[in-house]
C-alpha cells in the first residue's frame, strides 16, 4: 500500500486551529482504514505537540506521533488557504503533513518517513506542493520524492560526495573546495520521526553550500548508522541538534561541539555551520580551550530544557539526580534483601539483629600480628570465614549498606550537575554527604543539590582574566561553590531539619500507651513521609528503642509498634511498583525501571526504594505515601500484630504474631497509596515534557 493516496489529501483545509486541522486530517486516515481509533491517535498527536510545537520555518507544519491506533506508516496532506498558526516564529503554516507511525513499526517500514522529512527541506518540493491543483497531483509529487518504490531519479550520493563531485565537474574550483572543513553531527528528537531527519538534511545542505563536508548521524526511528571512529577523528567540529540525550556522546570527547535543540538546526542551519567553523578555528588557534573543555559528555549527560517553565525545569533537575541514583538503590537494596534472606536460613534466633552488627573496620598489622591477638568476630576485614553462610550474609549486608550510603550524595550531586553541568558535581556530592551525615536525609540532599548547582553556575559565569580561566573549572569553581554550599547548610539550612527530627522524637515519647491506634497512624505517616530521611528515622529509632527495652515479652506495646512501623515502611516502594504496572504511561522510563526493583525493596522493608519517585515528583508521591502508610500503621496496631525483629520485611513474616493480619494491613495501605498517586499523577500536565527531556 502506498504512503499516501487521494483520499488523504485536503487541498482546501479549513480549521479554527491546529488541533481541529489535525483532527480533520486524521479523519482521512480513518476513512482509508489506516487509523483504528481516531480519538486515541489525535490524543497521541496532541501529547507530542505539547512536548514541542511542530510548526517549522517556511510555512510548514508536521504534526506527528507514534500510536497504537495506526496500522502502518502513512501520511495525510493539507493545504490551508489562509494558513494556520502552528507555533512557528515566522508565521502560519500553509503546507501541513500529518505523519502517522505505528508503535511497533519495523526499521525497514519506517524508512519512508525520514525521506519525507528530508524532502521538506527542499524548496522545489515545497513549491510543487504549493502549486498542485489536484489531489492526485499531490500524491504523485510525494511518491516521486519519498515513495517506497524506486523512482527514476539519479541515486543520491554519500554525504561526503558533493564536494568531490564539484571538484570533478569544475576542476578550476578544486583548490577552494579543498579548503573546506570536515564536520560531523548528531540529530535526535523525542519521537525520532520528523525533526531528526529534517535537521540532518538542513545541516548537510548548509555545510555543502558553505563548501564544507558533513556527515550526520540520525538517532531516529528508522535506525542509525553510527559515525565511524575515523570520521569522528577527522572532524574539525561537531554539531549536536537534539531534544533527547545523544547516545554514546563520549565518542566526541576533545572535539569542539555546538550543542542546540533540534529545531535550531532546521531553522538556522547556516548559522550553526558558521558557529562550528568559528569554534574549530578558535580551538586550532588556542589549544588550551580543548584542555579546559570537559573530557567527555556521554558518560555524564542530562538534557534540561532551559526555555521550559520553572516547574518543568525543577522536575528535570530532580529526574537527573534520580536517574543516576537508581543503580545505587537497586544494587544496595537487593544485596540487603538477600542478606536477610540468607540470615533467616542459617541463624536460628534474632537473625536481623545479628547481621546488622557486622561491619568493616581497620586492622592494624602491628596489632594483628601479636601472638595474643583475638580478632573481632564482627569485623569482616579481620574475621571473614568463606565457609560460613553467616559471614556471606553479613558481607552482602555491609556492601549493600555501603551502597545506600551514597544515595543522598549521588542524588544531590547530579541535581547540581543538571543545573551547572560538571562544575556542580563537587558541591553537590560533598553537600549531599554532609546533609546525610547531619541526618537531613534525601530532603536535605535536594536542598544541597539545588544550592550547589546554582552556586557553581554563578561562579562559572564570572568574567575573569584569561590567565585565570584555565584554573576556574578545576580549582576556583569547585572550591568556592563547595564552601558556599557546605557552609550555608552546616550553619543555617541543616539545623532546622535536625531540630525538627529531635522534636518529633520527644513528642512521640510523650504519647500515652492507651492512644496506640493514633500512635500507629502517626508513626505510619512518619515512615511514609521522607522514606529513610530524618522523619522516617525518628519513627524507626523510636520503635527499635522500645523493642530493646521490651525484650521478647509477648503482648507488649513495643512489639506492636515495631510491627506497625515495619509494615508502614514497606508501603511506599510496593505501592509505587504497583503503580508503574497499573498505569505505566504516567511514569518516565527511569521510574518504570526502578519500579521493577521496588518490588523486592518494598518486600524487604527498604523504604528508600521509593525515593526515586518522591525525588522526581515530591508532593504527589509524599502525600500519597503519608496517607497509605498511616492507614497500614493504624491497622497493624489495631489488629495486634507483633514483631520481635526490627528489620527484614516479608522475610521475617514467620516471626510476626498474626502475620496474616500484618500482610493484610500492608496490602490495604498499598492499594490506598496506589489509588491516590495514580489519581494525582493522571492530572499532571507536565509529565510528557519531563519524560522527553530528562535523562534516562
Amino acid at each position: 500500500m502506498s504512503l499516501i493516496n487521494e483520499q488523504q489529501v485536503i487541498l482546501g483545509l479549513t480549521a479554527d486551529d491546529r488541533h481541529a486541522a489535525t483532527r480533520a486530517l486524521a479523519e482521512t486516515l480513518v476513512a482509508t482504514g489506516r487509523c483504528t481509533d481516531l480519538d486515541q491517535f489525535v490524543a497521541d498527536v496532541r501529547k507530542r505537540e505539547e512536548t514541542m510545537a511542530t510548526g517549522l520555518p517556511g510555512g510548514i507544519a508536521i504534526p506527528h506521533a507514534r500510536s497504537a491506533a495506526i496500522t502502518e506508516p502513512t501520511l495525510a496532506f493539507g493545504r490551508p488557504a489562509e494558513g494556520i498558526d502552528w507555533g512557528a516564529k515566522d508565521g502560519p503554516a500553509t503546507v501541513v503533513f500529518l505523519i502517522a507511525a505505528p508503535e511497533g513499526a519495523s526499521e525497514a517500514h519506517m524508512q519512508v518517513l525520514p525521506r519525507l522529512a528530508k524532502a521538506l527541506m527542499k524548496k522545489e518540493f515545497k513549491a510543487a506542493l504549493a502549486e498542485a491543483t489536484s489531489e492526485d497531483e499531490v500524491v504523485a509529487i510525494v511518491e516521486a520524492e519519498v515513495g517506497e518504490a524506486p523512482v527514476a531519479t539519479p541515486a543520491p550520493t554519500p554525504t561526503p560526495a558533493p564536494a568531490a563531485a564539484a571538484a570533478a565537474t569544475e576542476p578550476a574550483e578544486a583548490p577552494a573546495a579543498s579548503s573546506g572543513l570536515t564536520l560531523v553531527g548528531v540529530t535526535s528528537c523525542p519521537t525520532g520521526i520528523a525533526h531528526t531527519y529534517m535537521a540532518a538534511e538542513a545541516l548537510e545542505r548548509a555545510a555543502k553550500e558553505a563548501g564544507h563536508t558533513m556527515v550526520v548521524e540520525t538517532q531516529g526511528s528508522a535506525g542509525a548508522t553510527p559515525l565511524s571512529a575515523a570520521q569522528i577523528a577527522e572532524a574539525d567540529a561537531v554539531i549536536f541538534a537534539h531534544d533527547v540525550e545523544v547516545r554514546n556522546a563520549d565518542r566526541f570527547a576533545g572535539k569542539p561541539i555546538i550543542d542546540v535543540g533540534v529545531k535550531k538546526a532546521i531553522s538556522d542551519g547556516p548559522l550553526l555551520i558558521s558557529q562550528a567553523v568559528d569554534k574549530a578555528a578558535e580551538w586550532k588557534a588556542d589549544p588550551s580551550k580543548a584542555a579546559a573543555a570537559p573530557a567527555a559528555t556521554g558518560s555524564l549527560a542530562t538534557k534540561v530544557d532551559e526555555k521550559a517553565g520553572i516547574g518543568t525545569r525543577i522536575r528535570q533537575w530532580l529526574m537527573t539526580g534520580v536517574s543516576y541514583m537508581i543503580p545505587f538503590v537497586a544494587a544496595g537494596g537487593i544485596l540487603i534483601a538477600l542478606s536477610f534472606l540468607v540470615a533467616n536460613q542459617v541463624i536460628e534466633e534474632n537473625a536481623q539483629q545479628e547481621i546488622v552488627s557486622y561491619y568493616v573496620g581497620f586492622v592494624d598489622p602491628a596489632v594483628s600480628s601479636a601472638a595474643d591477638y583475638t580478632p573481632d568476630p564482627y569485623n569482616l576485614a579481620a574475621s571473614f570465614d568463606a565457609t560460613s553462610m553467616v559471614y556471606w550474609a553479613a558481607l552482602m549486608f555491609v556492601i549493600g549498606g555501603a551502597a545506600f550510603g551514597f544515595l543522598v550524595p549521588i542524588l544531590s550531586g547530579f541535581i547540581a550537575f543538571a543545573i551547572a553541568d560538571r562544575p556542580g558535581l563537587v558541591p553537590g556530592i560533598v553537600g549531599g554527604f554532609i546533609a546525610n551525615t547531619m541526618g537531613a536525609g534525601f530532603l536535605g540532599g535536594i536542598v544541597t543539590g539545588v544550592l550547589g548547582g546554582f552556586a557553581a553556575k554563578w561562579i562559572s559565569s564570572w568574567k575573569v582574566h584569561k590567565g585565570v580561566r584555565g584554573v576556574m573549572p578545576v580549582v576556583v569553581t569547585p572550591l568556592l561553590s563547595l564552601l558556599i554550599t557546605a557552609g550555608l547548610f552546616i550553619t543555617l539550612l541543616g539545623k532546622p531539619i535536625v531540630a525538627a527530627a529531635t522534636g518529633l522524637t520527644e513528642w512521640l515519647n510523650g504519647i500515652p500507651p492507651e492512644q496506640a491506634l493514633i500512635l500507629g497512624a502517626i508513626l505510619g505517616a512518619m515512615m511514609g513521609f521522607d522514606l529513610g530521611g530524618p522523619v522516617n528515622k525518628v519513627a524507626y529509632f523510636f520503635a527499635t528503642a522500645g523493642l530493646a527495652s521490651a525484650g521478647a515479652v509477648s503482648g507488649s506495646t513495643e512489639l506492636k509498634v515495631m510491627a506497625a512501623v515495619m509494615a508502614a515502611g514497606m508501603v511506599a516502594p510496593l505501592a509505587m511498583a504497583l503503580a508503574t504496572v497499573v498505569r505505566p504511561k504516567l511514569f518516565s522510563e527511569p521510574e518504570r525501571e526502578n519500579g521493577k526493583a521496588a518490588w523486592l525493596l518494598g518486600a524487604s522493608f527498604i523504604s528508600e526504594g521509593a525515593i526515586p519517585f518522591a525525588a522526581a515528583d515530591p508532593w504527589r508521591v509524599i502525600l500519597s505515601s503519608v496517607i497509605g502508610s498511616s492507614v497500614t500503621g493504624a491497622l497493624a496496631l489495631a489488629w495486634g500484630t507483633e514483631s520481635p525483629a526490627p528489620h527484614g520485611g516479608v522475610w521475617v513474616a514467620a516471626l510476626i504474631t498474626h502475620w496474616w493480619l500484618w500482610i493484610a494491613a500492608i496490602v490495604i495501605g498499598v492499594v490506598v497509596m496506589t489509588s491516590i498517586v495514580l489519581i494525582l499523577k493522571s492530572r499532571d500536565p507536565k509529565l510528557a515534557t519531563v519524560d522527553a527531556a530528562a535523562t534516562v
